[in-house]
């Protein structure tokens, strides 16, 4: 491929922006793509990875006209077909794909075979040049033709940038795009935990006061556990010595699992918003956590950042067939509009949920079991609920869509 000038550079090559490589060079956009580190399927046969997203219908949707879903089947997908919500010695909440006259939730996945799936196709796309290592020192951002500076000093121009590159983005940095935001003091345990019970198909969450424990499935008998808590706290789980830990997280699951005993190794992420104060600039957009970082709470994160990917295929798939060039802020606003309100609202509300369920104020706890109670007897507002977490509510960008509709 002759990449002297393509029609687009993607800084960073995680999921988000390994599936616009992938969205935009289908739809025969010539592709230039950026990144530090080539990952690489070397992992033990048993191992599991840590990180761990769970992926809606419309993310599903959006890796099956990618053709990356076989690949990430292949190695290993975990769907669910319930998710209970319940707070101790209160009301719960469970949601069931039955219920909804459909197959599944959605799925759990390991971050790494998303990428590694989405990297095998993106190897086989003629109009794709992956750079790796590669890493970039300095932007021009312009309408017509905006360039980088590596940092081996080769200078790439384009049709236009992206900033797929991740919550610290260099790109968006040096384009002088603020953020806001603030930390939540929470951090997040995560890990692979064997259950006495299996795992029922089910995800499970838990509200205490410090913050959600969440149980998330991967094959018959393991979960993924993300339990967020204070940073002390935090510290004092990684820290403590196995058979301890076992025993605080089986006692924060009240045991509905039965007893639970970790695999492998611990992580501790602390925990933010963050949100781009702008998703454009002339010459140049911001996807997934490069624009947006939002709180763990309802496994939210990829599948919002793989619906600004799908959306601004559409607008760029739009603009070329009226003659608009890729870059100008004409054809970004479009997504800009699009995607913002969209993913504040969802950072929004995940805040107000955290807030409302991480205290111990009385008040609240009641408010919360009447409301967490009549959400489960009205079936209605429950498949409002669980549709919009699946992305299938709306009007969806073409990628996230079924072949049907």
């Amino acid at each position: 491929m002759n990449t002297s000038h393509p029609d687009v550079i993607i800084a960073g090559g995680g999921m988000v922006g390994a599936a616009l490589a992938c969205a935009l060079a289908e739809q025969d956009f010539r592709i230039v793509l950026l990144e530090r580190k080539e990952p690489t399927e070397d992992w033990a046969q048993h191992s599991y990875d840590i990180r761990v997203s769970a992926i809606s219908r419309a993310s599903q949707n959006i890796f099956t006209h990618l053709q990356a879903w076989p690949g990430m089947v292949q190695r290993r997908v975990t769907p669910y077909e319930q998710m209970i919500v319940w707070e101790s010695g209160g009301a719960e909440i469970r949601f069931h794909a039955a219920d909804l006259g459909e197959p599944d939730l959605g799925h759990i996945i390991e971050n790494r075979i998303i990428q590694i799936a989405l990297w095998d196709r993106m190897r086989s796309l003629d109009n794709i040049e992956i750079r790796c290592p590669a890493s970039i020192s300095g932007l021009d951002t312009d309408e017509e033709a905006p360039h980088v500076v590596l940092n081996d000093g080769t200078q790439l121009s384009a049709s236009l940038l992206v900033a797929a590159d991740g919550a610290r983005s260099s790109l968006r940095e040096l384009a002088g795009i603020s953020t806001g935001g603030w930390g939540y003091d929470q951090t997040a345990v995560v890990c692979t935990v064997r259950a006495e019970k299996g795992n029922q198909a089910t995800c499970w969450q838990r509200f205490m006061h410090t913050g959600p424990l969440a149980l998330l499935p991967m094959d018959e008998d393991l979960f993924s556990i993300v339990w967020s808590t204070s940073p002390e706290q935090a510290q004092d789980l990684v820290d403590m010595p196995a058979n301890d830990f076992n025993e605080a997280l089986t006692r924060a699951s009240e045991e509905r699992l039965g007893k639970l005993e970790l695999q492998g190794e611990r992580g501790a992420f602390p925990l933010r918003l963050q949100h781009a104060k702008q998703y454009i600039k002339p010459g140049l957009a911001l996807v997934g956590d490069a624009a947006h970082v939002i709180h763990p709470l309802a496994g939210q994160g990829v599948n919002l950042g793989l619906l600004d990917m799908a959306e601004l295929v559409d607008v760029l798939v739009r603009a070329r067939s009226k003659g608009h060039p890729p870059g100008s802020l004409h054809t970004l606003r479009r997504y800009e509009r699009a995607r913002k309100g969209e993913n504040i609202a969802m950072q929004g509300s995940m805040d107000l949920f955290k807030r409302v369920f991480s205290n111990d104020l009385p008040p609240l706890k009641i408010i919360r079991n009447l409301g967490m109670g009549m959400t489960e007897r009205l079936l209605p507002v429950k498949n409002l609920l669980i549709r919009n977490a699946m992305g299938t509510l709306g009007d969806t960008p073409s990628l996230a869509r079924s072949f049907h509709q």
